[in-house]
């Protein structure tokens, strides 16, 4: 896991900018439920009316209010207000008058109540129910406003009186709270301004307009912050991609056979496309989701403890039915998700192979058993992702589940303290909003502990491949080579591929000089093809010496080593392209004629010349659009066009007729006379002609000579010769050598 992580580091600045984002939205996201909860309880339920204080207050209103206040809520209540006429204008700004909501909530809602009492008595005289436990209050009740305030200014109600009244009433609001009793001094100044001729209906549209436009304006930044962040995020996780496939491209071109024989060229390609996508994809998903799940969490705890709702154990016990679900579902799932790399790995392999083969499959007429075969590697991936997405098919139902029987228990309970006065609406549906703003947090983790473990296999793997490095590397300090001349030594060489337990070639002592052709034959599998490929140092020897000019080869530089070397391979690789940037590939500056040239001696002429573009004629991928033999000669020319001092031929004419081969050996010789030429060959008649013949059998040298004297003194090239050509092609005649 700490892989990916690793791999974000170089990006943290654009990571600092992705968390200022995710703040602003958060914030946001966070400040709509209240906007919501303002329109329901006060744009709906209080009218628009915010404050308890009233816009503006007749003059009987006015003295009525003061009736249950103390002196400095009096003088509070005075400097708030300003005459205008037989009216008084509110005055106090925002900030003094929600300090005077929580100063004047007392006697405010004292004076809600006798006013209401007095009405409801002037409505019907049998109020004896309603008057118990309201002691001196409800006594109050049978006087009109005059005789009420005339009673107060008159000094006979007592202050100890008007205190104990005060007692009562702020018991009940510690019983009820303050938000029910604020609406109830809402409510009160809604009376007033309506006594006033305040159009109450045009405040109410006032506040529903400008609360509306302050959340549109909040859901445009979130809506700003969510693209910023999403944008940023998917730069974060294509940089990533890019870094991950261009180090695991570096390092597999540096790669050995060695190393390429552990990893395989379809793991190679599974890590470099599907493991480095499935980082990239959780990258971009952790910065946009994981990052932002804390943040949004957090707020919402924060945000429900605002509330004051008292119903912080409904979420409680939402995260833990969440968590619980996804640790079931996590445990059974993730054995599978470990073996979906291998599967994917493994069917690359077997689609490579009938891809790469499938002319071989239909001459044999295996398309049947091929179908079978990927078949299976299919239905094994198959399988397995069915069975992990099966199980986590049962995640969202599961979530959706507990998300709704959630919602359900905050209305029950919620229902039930509304009924009591101890919560509003509002605060309800604000409550709800942030209790799925906080499951929902919770969810983006759990769903991030899946993804995670997955992509963190991926990253291990792309790790393994990044850090694995070559075991043929330069020398701490290379030794520069000065005027080749194209001396090659093997000197009692051995060497065994990694891993095996007995050496393919023993004891290989022999010396290729310029100016003459050394030949390798043997029977299949003997090590002729690992021989030659430890000249360029496709591989390291485990004993003896490989000499270049009397220096040993691991002393110079891999560039500088294989600079001098023009190596045709077994088997012809084409890259796609044309024919000149094929031919080019030794020599980047090489010429129009110098590619002509090189294409005359490979026999390759004719064939170009046919072509309309020539020379830039189009080359498909692997040189599928040309035929063994074009191949084959097309990759002897672009050994010819980096005009070597040693020329590497791996059985490089064995796809060439007999009189092509005849004339590209012939006109080689001139090219090559001052070079060093080794050629690995199963034709006699390709190496009839060469200075040095080495007979190989089980890797070892068991013939070292020209033609002549090996069909004299080697009876293993003896049966090759004569298992290819007649005694008279041989120079032989009735068994013994003609003069």
């Amino acid at each position: 896991m700490k892989r990916i992580f690793q791999n974000m580091l170089p990006y943290w600045r654009w990571i600092l900018v992705i968390l200022a984002f995710l703040v602003v939205q958060a914030f946001c996201d966070l400040s709509l439920p209240q906007y919501t909860s303002d329109i329901i309880d006060v744009g709906i339920q209080n009218s628009g009316v915010v404050h308890i204080l009233p816009e503006k207050i007749t003059s009987e209103d006015y003295e009525m209010m003061q009736l249950f206040m103390t002196a400095d809520e009096k003088k509070q209540f005075a400097d708030a207000y300003e005459k205008d006429g037989e009216k008084y204008t509110c005055v106090a700004e925002k900030e003094d008058l929600e300090q005077l909501d929580e100063d004047l909530l007392l006697p405010v809602v004292m004076s809600y109540q006798v006013q209401n009492s007095m009405v409801d008595s002037s409505e019907d005289e049998n109020t004896e129910s309603d008057q118990e436990g309201m002691g001196q209050q409800m006594d109050l009740a049978s006087m009109d406003k005059d005789a009420l305030i005339q009673l107060f200014t008159s000094g006979q109600i007592t202050d100890d009186q008007l205190l104990e009244m005060r007692d009562q009433l702020q018991d009940k609001i510690d019983t009820v709270g303050s938000t029910t009793m604020k609406s109830m001094g809402v409510a009160y100044a809604i009376a007033c301004d309506k006594n006033a001729d305040v159009d109450v209906e045009a405040v109410q549209m006032k506040y529903m307009w400008s609360t509306g436009a302050k959340m549109l304006a909040v859901a445009l930044v979130m809506a700003a912050a969510t693209i910023a962040v999403g944008y940023f995020a998917s730069r974060v996780g294509a940089g990533i991609g890019r870094d991950l496939r261009e180090q695991t491209f570096e390092n597999v071109v540096q790669y050995s056979n060695t190393e390429m024989d552990k990893f395989s060229t379809a793991s190679l390609i599974t890590r470099s496309t599907n493991d480095v996508q499935q980082i990239q994809m959780v990258t971009a998903v952790f910065l946009r989701m994981v990052l932002y799940a804390p943040i949004i969490g957090i707020g919402g705890v924060i945000k429900v403890i605002q509330t004051g709702a008292g119903m912080g154990w409904v979420i409680v016990l939402a995260v833990l039915l969440i968590v619980g679900l996804v640790s079931v579902l996590v445990s059974v799932a993730m054995p599978k998700f470990k073996m979906m790399q291998t599967l994917v790995d493994r069917l690359n392999l077997v689609s490579r192979e009938i891809l790469t083969g499938l002319s071989v499959i239909r001459a044999f007429g295996r398309e049947k058993k091929e179908e079978e075969r990927f078949d299976e590697a299919n239905r094994n991936l198959t399988k397995t992702q069915l069975f992990t997405n099966r199980v986590m098919t049962f995640m969202m139902p599961g979530m959706m589940m507990i998300m709704y029987c959630i919602t359900l228990l905050i209305v029950w309970v919620a229902s039930k303290r509304i009924d009591a006065g101890y919560m509003q609406v509002g605060a309800m549906t604000a409550f709800i909003t942030y209790a799925m703003q906080i499951v929902m947090a919770f969810l983006m983790l759990t769903m991030m502990s899946i993804m995670l473990p997955r992509a963190g296999v991926a990253a291990d793997r792309i790790h393994e491949v990044v850090t694995t490095k070559t075991t043929i590397r330069d020398p701490e300090k290379p030794q520069k080579m000065n005027d080749c001349k194209g001396v090659v030594r093997f000197e009692h060489v051995n060497f065994k591929y990694p891993g095996a337990d007995e050496d393919v070639l023993s004891d290989i002592d022999f010396t290729a000089e310029p100016g003459k052709t050394t030949a390798i034959i043997g029977s299949t599998g003997c090590g002729k093809s690992t021989l030659v490929n430890l000249i360029p140092r496709f591989y390291d020897i485990e004993s003896g010496t490989i000499t270049l000019d009397g220096t040993d080869i691991r002393a110079y530089s891999l560039t500088e080593l294989r600079d001098q070397i023009g190596f045709v391979p077994q088997k012809g690789i084409l890259f796609s392209g044309t024919i000149a940037s094929n031919l080019r590939f030794g020599d980047e500056d090489a010429t129009e004629e110098q590619l002509e040239t090189a294409a005359e001696i490979a026999q390759a002429s004719e064939f170009i010349n046919e072509k309309t573009d020539r020379f830039e004629s189009s080359i498909a991928q692997n040189g599928s659009n040309v035929s063994g033999g074009q191949k084959q000669r097309l990759s002897i020319a672009r050994a010819i066009v980096k005009n070597p001092k040693i020329f590497v031929f791996d059985d490089s004419f064995s796809a060439l007729d007999m009189k092509t081969d005849a004339k590209l050996r012939k006109a080689l010789e001139e090219k090559t006379k001052d070079a060093t030429v080794i050629i690995v060959a199963q034709r006699i008649s390709t190496i009839l002609h060469a200075d040095q013949i080495l007979v190989l059998d089980d890797g070892k040298i068991v013939g070292k000579g020209t033609h002549e004297e090996l069909l004299k003194n080697c009876d293993v090239y003896n049966q090759i010769a004569r298992s290819q050509l007649s005694d008279k092609e041989l120079g032989l005649a009735d068994g013994k050598e003609e003069a």
